[in-house]
């Protein structure tokens, strides 16, 4: 969910539920009616009350949106709903192949899916943000008149394609590539105009103002070199129980980096701490946090390396990679079994996982697993 950063999952859901129903009204002050006007809807977060997040790339923003969905959902926490695509394509009058589903998280205090979607493809391709429940049901935010609030990003990439061929990119698209609510902060990683593009930013939460962020750096073991310009894919806010939460952040070919989130002030230069060497030619997709039996894990989602299971006890302790590395090294792993296909995971409850995950098919389904 991107909202947790407590050792107990039942404790934070009561606590922020508790939030909402104290303060929902400061959350929401200074948000206004109408169509927030996004171009894109990629990475999706939930904070307090309901609120969700969506980054909007392709217009370097962030919008607040006020989903109204704080109760907590009639139609049970069990997920079983196969050919998603389909589903989600013919509730918008569409077809599986002009559909793509960009992000998946689990309102806390619902226990509902959301998803950020596009309708279409390439430049022409139309926003949707849509609920799902349990049974499958899926209704979509009217997003020309809906409660929200909205920040742009004052430094990001400029809009337009660089390179050629396989490495032709907008640098635009990755303005944000992930978002984390936490301590009435929201935490965004991605690409900045900077010299040193790759940037974390801590904006407050009522948006007031955004800041450019800090620049951040990172010694990448398979590669035996510095990075500046390479985007976090993924990250989680995790309290290491010393009194300053850290972000645990993971790079493509997969380098698991730590960040206090304290030393994120503006125009900073962060250097994160490599405590693991995860395997090159991988891509990070999606990670969450949980408890299980006393213990605290890390549960990784990624491209080609199936879902890595991590346990957090030595996180704080684990000496840095600052030397290159044959292969993986650092944070020991196991990987999950039978968890294949995994596209985008988020907790659902204390016990289990919601997934999106890929058969060989190539048919998706939105399914509840118990936390390994």
């Amino acid at each position: 969910m991107k909202y947790v950063i407590l050792r107990s999952l039942v404790v934070a859901i009561v606590s922020l539920g508790l939030t909402s129903a104290l303060s929902a009204s400061n959350y929401l002050k200074n948000f206004e009616k109408g169509s927030p006007d996004l171009l894109s809807a990629g990475s999706i977060a939930f904070g307090p009350d309901g609120i969700l997040f969506v980054a909007d790339q392709k217009a370097a923003k962030v919008v607040a949106l006020s989903t109204g969905d704080t109760k907590l959902s009639s139609t049970g926490g069990t997920y079983k709903i196969s050919d998603i695509d389909t589903k989600v394509a013919a509730s918008l009058g569409s077809s599986p192949d002009q559909i793509l589903i960009n992000d998946m998280a689990v309102n806390p205090l619902s226990r509902n899916a959301w998803l950020s979607v596009s309708r279409g493809r390439g430049a022409n391709a139309q926003p949707v943000i849509m609920k799902v429940n349990s049974k499958g049901e899926i209704s979509h935010l009217n997003l020309d008149s809906i409660e929200y609030s909205k920040v742009d990003l004052p430094n990001a990439p400029e809009d337009k394609m660089t390179g050629e061929g396989r490495r032709a990119k907008n640098n635009r698209m990755e303005s944000i590539t992930d978002m984390a609510y936490v301590n009435e902060q929201l935490v965004v990683a991605g690409l900045s105009n900077e010299e040193f593009a790759s940037n974390l930013r801590s904006i407050p939460f009522p948006f007031r103002q955004v800041n450019e962020g800090a620049s951040i750096e990172i010694y990448h073991g398979a590669h035996g070199k510095y990075e500046t310009h390479s985007p976090v894919r993924t990250f989680v806010p995790f309290d290491f129980g010393q009194g300053d939460i850290q972000l645990v952040a993971a790079y493509t070919c997969t380098p698991l980096v730590t960040f206090p989130l304290s030393e994120l002030k503006p125009k900073a230069h962060v250097m994160g701490r490599t405590i693991a060497e995860l395997g090159n030619r991988n891509r990070p997709l999606d990670m969450v946090v949980y408890s299980k039996e006393g213990s605290d894990y890390l549960l990784m989602a990624n491209s080609s390396r199936g879902v890595m299971k991590v346990e957090t006890i030595n996180f704080d302790n684990l000496p840095s990679i600052n030397s290159k590395v044959a292969d993986t090294e650092g944070a020991p792993y196991d990987t999950v079994a039978n968890w294949e296909g995994i596209e985008q995971l988020d907790l659902l409850d204390s016990a289990h996982a919601l997934v999106l995950q890929k058969a060989e098919t190539g048919i998706r389904s939105l399914v509840s697993l118990a936390l390994p």
